[in-house]
């Protein structure tokens, strides 16, 4: 009865044992310089999830599914997709300080969004981000949608949200707020280049890919930009730019251009085949009275390229330069 007779206390201590549990309250060392671009070695080799215990294997799936989370989030709360993509950026940046281990993934991607709306000056009601993020991630209970209108259930997942919010500035030196995204360099790049519409959409759908992996950790957004046309451009078999040479116009190498070139079809490929399903089993021998004539092999229906089906092409193949 004593319980009952005090909801908010019995919510307070709910919560205070919720946030333990789903966030690392330690605060982390601020980096000494605001580095957030890393070699492919410190994050496959040495992110803070590997020390306790998860593989790159494992992390990837959870990259993988907060960056899914946030597209529904952001997509049921109506937000521009510069958002969302700002969003995963922040995810993707914590998760080179802090552990997947130690903080749930869903509650960082929500704090991301409603973070990355203060910062892209796009604001976006808090009641609502906590209503949205609570029915998807609870989406197979049917009572979840009129549950958070509890003020108990509200009180306590507003709460776990906000601390999340604490923690990745505190964990950020509050410089997680200054994010950049290709995709003002790209309109640039598409815009000197005067880019076919096929060609401008093409680059743009790879830039929402691109943003969904570790590219954004590896390399800066004029990069990223001007390899996506590129690669978008020998995919297109179009020419781009009145020279050869012309990614040097951009402030980029054609070494670094080629380094990240091969990093998007790995990933091309990576995910192709995670996609693809297994292959058919094989036949069982047929009586040879049973068949009047030779059957033709059975075609591998094989699901469409990813990253908006495009083929993968060789990265050194002639021509693609």
């Amino acid at each position: 009865m004593g319980e009952e007779q005090h909801p908010r206390k019995r919510s307070r201590q709910h919560f205070e044992a919720e946030e333990a549990r789903h966030l690392s309250l330690t605060k982390s060392p601020q980096c000494e310089t605001a580095k957030w671009y890393f070699s492919k070695e410190e994050i496959e080799r040495f992110s803070p999830s590997r020390k306790d215990g998860i593989d790159l294997a494992k992390e990837s799936f959870l990259r993988s599914s907060y960056c899914t989370f946030l597209q529904r989030l952001g997509m049921k709360l109506h937000v521009s997709q510069v958002i969302i993509g700002c969003a995963m950026v922040m995810c993707h940046r914590f998760y080179m300080r802090q552990s997947h281990a130690k903080n749930d993934w869903q509650t960082i991607a929500t704090s991301s969004l409603f973070l990355a709306c203060k910062a892209e000056d796009e604001p976006c009601q808090l009641s609502s981000v906590v209503v949205a993020s609570y029915e998807i991630i609870y989406e197979w209970d049917p009572s979840a949608s009129m549950r958070i209108h509890q003020t108990e259930y509200y009180h306590e997942f507003k709460e776990l949200i906000l601390a999340g919010e604490r923690l990745l500035l505190d964990t950020s030196a509050f410089e997680l707020l200054d994010v950049e995204l290709p995709y003002k360099p790209l309109a640039a790049a598409l815009n000197r280049v005067n880019a076919w519409p096929d060609l401008a959409t093409a680059s743009w759908n790879f830039v929402h890919d691109w943003l969904r992996t570790t590219l954004c950790l590896q390399y800066k957004p004029h990069v990223i930009a001007t390899a996506t046309v590129h690669l978008a451009s020998t995919f297109q078999n179009a020419k781009v730019g009145s020279r050869r040479d012309w990614w040097l116009d951009f402030g980029v190498t054609t070494k670094l251009l080629k380094e990240v070139i091969q990093e998007m079809c790995m990933l091309i490929e990576v995910d192709r085949r995670r996609t693809m399903p297994p292959p058919l089993p094989p036949r069982r021998e047929l009586v040879a009275w049973a068949m009047p004539a030779p059957l033709k092999p059975p075609v591998h229906m094989a699901r469409g390229y990813p990253f908006h089906s495009y083929p993968l092409q060789p990265y050194r193949q002639p021509g693609i330069w």
